[in-house]
């Protein structure tokens, strides 16, 4: 009788890639070699194929432009050819061999790493793994630095081309981090590998840079504390028109919406962007997406979220319900403005998953009305928050009210 239960995944038809680690000076390990040279098809940055030995009948490839959709063409076309990728160092840091797991899944992708260039870095400049912060701006805004910048904080950072030891630099003088050293570290791995130790970021700033474009720039960080990770930052951090979630009431959302690595955010009604930013600062892999529907708001959190260290934050230009659809599902909501607009609470609620959080902030008689609604048909958690700054009263100090704002907080 055949056997009809349904395959395995390695078993269904379809592409199987081996991506290779290869050393800047194109060496590879035996069993890489051995995996390289039965290659039919091998993938790679043109350098990268350049530096191999010759394997007559081969077909090599460089990587096709848009990448994605282009990998995915290539690999229908030649299916039937064992493949090869290449990949620099450890082919899963910051490398080709993530972006192909996400393509073809991971029983469809094995990986032969060699040794990083981070780990080349960190042999050369002494420092323990657990010393320091790595942060890649491989194809990404050099701006992600700023969030990891603290007074005698190390950091290694994975350059993207020559020019990025140079944006660096502008990046700490501007930051008020002039006074850190800069070593660039050229070419690892190979007989031309070379440490550059440039000295202070404001000196280097004046000079001409002639680096490697393959490089690794580590950064032993002086400058003024600029702001934690725990939730509220000063209301100075941020520039605003006055529409920004204030310090503690930012904090009390922050506490409730609780992120998590790998989590998504909607702020819908971002005004500043600061709850946006702030949950994307607790951790590298958070992310968020900012709705406002001021344009020059818009453009303004875009500056807030470069200038604190998460250039990744996604900004929609558009109104709530509307502007909520089609993006990336939440694992969290914050409604910061316009909870009263029809048909905006129930979207952000249709978007929860199970173990989502949705707070909600309103300072209006309507929005505290509607709250309360909302708590008496779906639960949660509501409060009302009355803050009071001390102020001068003539030659003495009183004190200050804001607003109360009430606040519905809800996990699904």
């Amino acid at each position: 009788m055949p056997d009809t239960s349904p395959s395995s995944p390695d078993e269904t038809p379809g592409p199987h890639v081996t991506v290779v680690g290869i050393g800047a000076d194109g060496a590879l390990a035996a069993e890489a070699r051995r995996v390289v040279e039965h290659a039919g098809l091998v993938l790679g940055g043109r350098r990268q194929l350049d530096l191999l030995p010759d394997v007559p009948g081969q077909l090599r490839r460089a990587w096709p432009a848009p990448l994605r959709a282009g990998t995915a063409d290539l690999l229908a076309q030649h299916g039937g050819l064992p493949v090869v990728a290449l990949a620099s160092g450890d082919p899963l840091l910051s490398g080709i061999a993530t972006t192909l797991v996400d393509l073809l899944g991971a029983e469809r992708v094995d990986v032969l790493p060699a040794v990083s260039s981070v780990a080349l870095a960190r042999a050369a400049m002494r420092w323990p793994a657990e010393s320091h912060a790595v942060v890649s701006v491989v194809g990404r805004d050099v701006a992600l630095v700023r969030r990891e910048l603290a007074p005698g904080r190390r950091i290694l950072v994975l350059s993207s081309d020559e020019h990025t030891p140079g944006r660096l630099v502008d990046v700490l003088v501007e930051a008020g981090y002039g006074s850190s050293t800069v070593t660039v570290l050229g070419d690892l791995g190979t007989d031309r590998s070379r440490v550059h130790r440039l000295g202070p970021a404001a000196s280097v700033r004046e000079q001409e840079l002639a680096v490697s474009r393959l490089n690794v720039v580590a950064l032993e960080c002086a400058g003024p504390h600029l702001g934690g990770w725990t939730p509220g930052l000063p209301d100075t951090a941020f520039e605003h028109d006055g529409q920004l979630t204030k310090r503690d009431l930012r904090a009390a959302a922050l506490a409730r919406l609780a992120p998590v690595p790998g989590e998504h955010l909607w702020d819908v009604g971002a005004g500043a962007g600061s709850v946006g930013i702030e949950w994307m600062r607790a951790h590298a892999t958070c992310t968020a997406t900012a709705i406002e529907g001021d344009a020059q708001r818009a453009e303004r959190i875009g500056r807030n979220a470069s200038r604190l260290g998460v250039p990744g934050l996604q900004v929609v230009v558009g109104r709530a319900p509307q502007a909520l659809a089609g993006l990336r599902a939440p694992d969290a909501v914050f409604v910061g403005g316009g909870a009263t607009v029809d048909g905006v609470l129930d979207a952000c609620l249709a978007a929860l998953r199970p173990g989502g959080r949705l707070v909600v902030h309103g300072v209006t008689l309507e929005t505290e009305q509607l709250l309360g609604r909302c708590h008496a048909e779906h639960g949660g958690e509501l409060t009302r928050t009355s803050i009071e700054t001390a102020a001068p009263i003539g030659s003495f100090t009183g004190w200050t009210p804001a607003r109360a704002v009430t606040q519905w907080a809800l996990t699904r």
